[in-house]
């Protein structure tokens, strides 16, 4: 892209994020460091004469441009293009759930799941993706995780009992 894109080798468009499934599709985040320049429409080029070059270049692959952005719910809501995400919860342990309609949820997972794996890959979270009715359950099942980390945690805190040790053979004869 920087041999296409003069605003990429200058600086002022930054290529943040890539993830690459070599051969079939890759999805590319980026940013604009100066105001009023568009960095997916500089990417692009008019009419895709920019990233056709680079299409051409990789043998037909396929790329998806997004735009990076530092909000991570909104960052994993782009790379999830080109599904229309309603929602994104960030959950513990680096995950999120991205919420999509059930029109979209194919989309959003992609062919074989590559559109999930390339976004996780690119964000650098792990992603499950659910429709609305879906993630309602899943939100239960992880406000129940807290409850039971602590009663694990409460038996682990609890003194063990003493066990009185039998004495071997050896020790017997030893006293003896």
């Amino acid at each position: 892209f920087e041999l296409e894109v003069p605003e990429v080798s200058a600086g002022t468009v930054v290529v943040k994020s890539v993830a690459r499934e070599a051969g079939f599709r890759s999805k590319i985040a980026v940013v604009s460091l100066a105001e009023g320049v568009d960095p997916i429409g500089s990417m692009v080029g008019q009419r895709g004469t920019r990233v056709s070059a680079v299409i051409n270049e990789l043998g037909g692959e396929k790329i998806d441009i997004i735009e990076w952005n530092e909000k991570p719910e909104d960052y994993i809501a782009n790379s999830l293009s080109p599904a229309k995400v309603l929602e994104v919860k960030i959950l513990p342990k680096n995950k999120a759930l991205a919420i999509v309609p059930v029109d979209q949820l194919s989309l959003a997972i992609g062919k074989e799941g590559q559109n999930g794996r390339l976004a996780a890959k690119l964000t650098g979270w792990k992603i499950d993706v659910r429709g609305p009715e879906q993630a309602k359950e899943t939100e239960e099942k992880i406000e129940k995780e807290p409850e039971e980390e602590k009663k694990e945690e409460e038996k682990k805190e609890e003194k063990p009992k003493k066990v009185k040790k039998e004495k071997t053979k050896a020790e017997k004869k030893t006293k003896k």
